[in-house]
Parts: structure tokens; C-alpha cells; sequence
């Protein structure tokens, strides 16, 4: 009879899956190489899972609950547009230094190589961060924290552009050594990295068109 795993086993064999799926992407991943890695058999990890996809959705699954975690801990309270902005980007640091594997699989299922999964995750992956920084920007519309000439949705979408490129830049080869090219040794200091962005975000959210002044 088969020995029920454990929920931490469970954990590690997630874990195993992550780790496997962010090097190789959902294709190449190798159900074999999760299992040895997870220090499971294959037919135990089948038992659970149907099949790699959905062993796949499920890893999926857990990154972004994790995610969900860390949005939902940063963007509770009043606090002002900024506040919150600069919250946001000292949690999407620590995120993507603390759950590089997850960052790596998000990023690979983003591919030309892996097309098919956009549309079966993009709604799932993105709902949450285009929900949670829609609602904030519109909030600060109202309280007339903000400039009142801008689309709520396309700024959320600009907004989580920027912050998406700053968790590759973090974890992913290209976009890491992209960093360096740009930024030198400067991106290595996590607290200029926020006062940086910070001011390019301020910029963008508190500048009317009339004010900005283009001089010969």
C-alpha cells in the first residue's frame, strides 16, 4: 500500500518541481528529475498529480500564492501612492531574492518557446497584481493624492511592467547581466535601487502634462 506523503513532503516535492521547471521550462522539465531530486519514485509523484501539466499548474499554484502573501501584507492600510509604491518595492526585492526559482519559472513560461501557456496562465498570473495596483492608483485618483488626468488600468500596467524587469533583473540571466550593462555597481545597493525608482514613479504620477516644460 502506498505510504501517504506528508504536507512537508509535499512541500519539497513541489519545491523539487519549481526548481526543475525554472531551468528547463514545462517542455523540457523531467518528471524523472523532480522525483530523484524529491527523493520520491515517479509513480509516487503520479499518484498525486495526473500528469506533468498539472504538477506544473500546481507548482504554478504555490509561487503565486506566495506572491499573493507578500501583496496582500504591503498593500493593506491608507497609506499614501508612494507609501505604498516604495512597500511594494522593498517586498518585490526581498521576493525575488528569497523565491528566485519561482521568478525563473514565471519568466520562462513567458518565452516564444513556451506560447501555449500564455494564454491558459496570463489571466491567472496577472489578475491578482493588475487587480490590487488598479484599485490603489484609482484610490489615489479619488483622494487627490495623484494627478487626475491618467487611466487607472494603463498606469497598473506600466507600473507592473517596471516592476516585473526589476524582479528578471534580479534573478534571470539575461536581464541580470542587462542590470549590469545600465546600472554598473549601482544596482547591487538595494536602497538607491528604491530611491531611483521611487523618484521616476513620482515623476510619472505627480507631473501634469501642463507643468513639464521641454527647453531648447
Amino acid at each position: 500500500m502506498l505510504k501517504k506523503l506528508t504536507e512537508e513532503k509535499l512541500e519539497e516535492v513541489l519545491e523539487a518541481g519549481i526548481a526543475e521547471f525554472a531551468e528547463k521550462g514545462p517542455e523540457g522539465a523531467s518528471v524523472s528529475v523532480i522525483a530523484k531530486n524529491a527523493g520520491i519514485s515517479v509513480g509516487v509523484l503520479y499518484k498525486y498529480y495526473e500528469n506533468k501539466e498539472q504538477f506544473f499548474h500546481a507548482c504554478l499554484r504555490k509561487s503565486l500564492g506566495v506572491l499573493e502573501s507578500v501583496l496582500h501584507e504591503v498593500t493593506q492600510g491608507e497609506d499614501k501612492l508612494l507609501v505604498r509604491a516604495e512597500k511594494i518595492i522593498r517586498a518585490v526585492q526581498g521576493y525575488s531574492k528569497k523565491y528566485s526559482n519561482y521568478i525563473k519559472m514565471y519568466n520562462v513560461i513567458t518565452s516564444g518557446n513556451s506560447k501555449k501557456y500564455a494564454s491558459m496562465y496570463a489571466g491567472e498570473i496577472e489578475s491578482l497584481t493588475a487587480k490590487v495596483y488598479t484599485e490603489f492608483i484609482e484610490r489615489a485618483i479619488k483622494d487627490g493624492d495623484i494627478r487626475d488626468d491618467i487611466n487607472p488600468r494603463l498606469f497598473a500596467f506600466f507600473f507592473d511592467n517596471l516592476l516585473t524587469m526589476l524582479q528578471f533583473s534580479y534573478c534571470c540571466d539575461y536581464y541580470t547581466e542587462r542590470a549590469k550593462v545600465y546600472c554598473k555597481e549601482d544596482f547591487e545597493d538595494d536602497e538607491m535601487v528604491v530611491s531611483e525608482l521611487l523618484k521616476f514613479i513620482e515623476s510619472a504620477f505627480t507631473f501634469r502634462q501642463s507643468e513639464i516644460v521641454h527647453r531648447n
